[in-house]
Order: structure tokens, then C-alpha cells, then sequence
């Protein structure tokens, strides 16, 4: 499976926004936006010109690809499976999105970023309902207990991330034991629960052409 292996700071550059794909820097003033605002490129400080509505559809399907972490052809299928599902297509897409393994990972703490969160669920660091997942794109579903294996809750990636995640609001619809290192999905978030910067009926419109 391919995967983005250049720097991810071009990436905030890129789309003007923190996507905190790096941990800790993005909170530091060594963050990409900080010191260099502009896009990447030898045209990134020249004068922009007016995005054309394609150009804006474009931008936020990429914003949401890079937030996530996931490749082109995998985030076509998340979209056709948004669209054969009853309701707003937009907001089952971020559902579907958010509902993974290595985001609730991170969005529970036990990682700094969601790439850090992806390399704990693949190396077998993360259980779910006591049993082992070593894949990603898990789709968690309601009531399922999300953990850090015994053996590995003493590794000071966790117990880094851990430690420094009060820095980040907690959600309602999650609930996490520090003690324990176990976190359970209380329910699939409505959209205003999503803290992405993300205008997901661009993507739609983006996609139904």
C-alpha cells in the first residue's frame, strides 16, 4: 500500500491550517505555519490568484485526506460507502473517518499524532475488546473498549503522549481511563462533534461530478 513519505510540514504549508500530523511541534513555535506561512514551492510566496470553485472542492477533499492520513483510493471508498448509507453523505464520510482505529487512538490520547497512532495500531501495541488489532482502518463501533496492551504500556511514546494529553479536549462521545489505558466509543459523533476544519459538502460536490 503506498504512503506519503515526504515531509508532513509541507502538508500544513500546503492547506494554510495546523493539521497536527507532527505532535508536539505543531504546538511549539517551531510549527511550519508559524514560521512559514506561505505554500510550498517556488511560487509559494508569490501573489495568489482567485481559486476557481473546482480548485476550492479540491483543496478540502485534500484537507480531509491529509487530516485522516489516508490514500486517494482509499478515501474514494470511504465516500462510496457515505453514499450508499441513509442520510447527509458529507457527515457519515467524517463518521466513517473518525470511527477508525488509529483516530480514536489518537483522539483518546495514547498517541501524540494520528501517524504515531497508525504505528502502534500496526505494530500490535492496541487491543480492542481485549483481542489484538493490528490494522488501522479498524471500524470501531459503539461500545468497544479500545486499549494498550500490558506489555506495552510502559513505552515511553505512550506514556509521553499520555502524559501531555490534557492539552487536547477530550470529546464527548469518547470516554478514556488513564489508569487503565482503555477508552471506550460511547456513539458515532453528530458533525458538530467533529473538530476537523473540513466543508465536507465541497468533497460531495467534488465527487458527484
Amino acid at each position: 500500500m503506498g504512503r506519503y513519505t515526504d515531509s508532513v510540514c509541507r502538508l500544513c504549508r500546503r492547506e494554510g491550517i495546523r493539521l497536527y500530523l507532527k505532535g508536539d511541534r505543531c504546538y511549539s513555535d517551531k510549527c511550519a505555519i508559524e514560521r512559514r506561512s506561505y505554500p510550498p514551492g517556488e511560487h509559494g510566496q508569490s501573489r495568489r490568484q482567485k481559486v476557481s470553485p473546482y480548485g476550492q472542492q479540491l483543496r478540502e477533499k485534500q484537507k480531509a485526506r491529509r487530516i485522516y492520513g489516508v490514500m486517494e483510493r482509499q478515501f474514494r471508498n470511504y465516500f462510496k460507502k457515505a453514499s450508499r448509507k441513509q442520510g447527509v453523505t458529507g457527515e457519515i464520510l467524517l463518521q466513517l473517518l473518525e470511527t477508525r482505529l488509529d483516530n480514536l487512538v489518537y483522539r483518546m490520547g495514547i498517541a501524540q499524532s494520528r501517524n504515531a497512532a497508525r504505528q502502534l495500531v500496526k505494530h500490535g501495541h492496541v487491543t480492542v475488546n481485549g483481542r489484538r488489532v493490528d490494522i488501522p482502518s479498524y471500524h470501531v463501533r459503539p461500545g468497544e473498549v479500545i486499549s494498550v496492551s500490558e506489555k506495552s504500556r510502559n513505552k515511553d511514546l505512550v506514556k509521553e503522549a499520555v502524559a501531555n494529553r490534557r492539552r487536547t479536549e477530550m470529546q464527548s462521545w469518547l470516554n478514556f481511563d488513564e489508569k487503565d489505558m482503555s477508552g471506550v466509543l460511547l456513539q458515532v459523533p453528530s458533525r458538530e462533534d467533529i473538530p476537523v476544519p473540513v466543508q465536507e459538502q465541497l468533497i460531495v460536490e467534488l465527487y458527484s461530478k
